[in-house]
């Protein structure tokens, strides 16, 4: 038998055990393990995540900037927050040396090349957690023709996400004919967040944004959208956070950059270190220009 030690004398009798809120937006009372995982999305120093979305493909094949994803994309994993793609890229060109936290996408269906709102929960969450995630993405696409299903699709990944805890992410899907304004933004993920969802992926909108982070329960994040020129993309980053955002989750804004490396490190400085975007631009192209 092991040599048992003296029983304990500091109990501290008289000292209130401290319990501090959970810093995530809307997460206090999940439980632990989906709150630690939302905290190696959203990182602890200030509530604020860069994400890396590199899945394109799963509707839209080798999109330009993802052809070879180990030449083009892992140079920028060191300097991301978090990292969304499909569980074919994350086991076939991710590193499982990587320990970024991991959004994988988990709906699917349409190409293109058809109606993308018709949509279906196109992942197990047994494999989310043989893979390690940290949250699932799905599109919800309120407005679109098959609105009702993929609102429900979501909700079933909630449920299935709370069983195991790991975290669901909706993305306010906009389809061509679809106005981008605060307004539906508001509608679109308020509807997510009283469904269930933990956290919101959206659009940036120039005027009201802040009406769609305020009214949201849950943790906003910016998609990037279609590539624009960096500085109009930096200051939209800017922008965004400054009015409430959670950070940003983009794309071909990064991937699609004259200087990946140099783009990702500008929106990071932005989220992290609240960077001036014309300050961030210095930076982008002080590392454009040093290849």
């Amino acid at each position: 038998m092991p040599e048992m030690d003296k029983e304990g004398k500091k109990f501290y009798v008289g000292v209130r055990q401290k319990s501090e809120l959970f810093y995530v937006k809307g997460s206090t009372e999940l439980d632990w393990g989906m709150k630690n995982r939302l905290a190696r999305i959203f990182n602890p120093k200030d509530g604020k995540t860069v994400m890396l979305a590199i899945d394109h493909g799963y509707f839209q094949g080798p999109t330009s900037g993802l052809e070879r994803i180990d030449i083009s994309i892992m140079p920028l994993v060191l300097y991301v927050d978090t990292l969304m793609v499909t569980r074919g890229i994350l086991r076939s060109m991710i590193p499982p040396s990587v320990i970024k936290p991991v959004v994988i996408r988990a709906s699917g269906g349409p190409s293109i090349l058809k109606e993308l709102s018709d949509e279906q929960i196109a992942m197990d969450m047994e494999d989310c957690i043989r893979l390690g995630v940290c949250a699932t993405a799905i599109q919800v696409f309120i407005g679109g023709e098959f609105e009702s299903r993929s609102v429900i699709n979501m909700t079933k990944l909630v449920d299935a996400g709370l069983r195991y805890g790991i975290a669901t992410m909706a993305v306010t899907a906009v389809g061509r004919d679809m106005k981008r304004d605060a307004k539906y933004f508001r509608l679109a993920a308020r509807i997510c967040a009283e469904l269930g969802a933990n956290f919101i992926k959206t659009y940036y909108t120039e005027e009201g944004f802040e009406t769609v982070t305020s009214s949201c329960p849950v943790p906003v994040v910016i998609a990037g959208g279609k590539k624009i020129p960096e500085m109009d993309a930096l200051t939209m980053a800017y922008c965004a956070i400054n009015e409430g955002a959670a950070g940003v989750d983009m794309g071909r804004n990064i991937f699609q950059s004259d200087s990946p490396l140099g783009m990702i490190q500008a929106i990071k400085a932005i989220v992290h270190d609240n960077e001036k975007p014309e300050q961030a631009y210095k930076l982008y192209e002080s590392i454009k220009n040093s290849k």
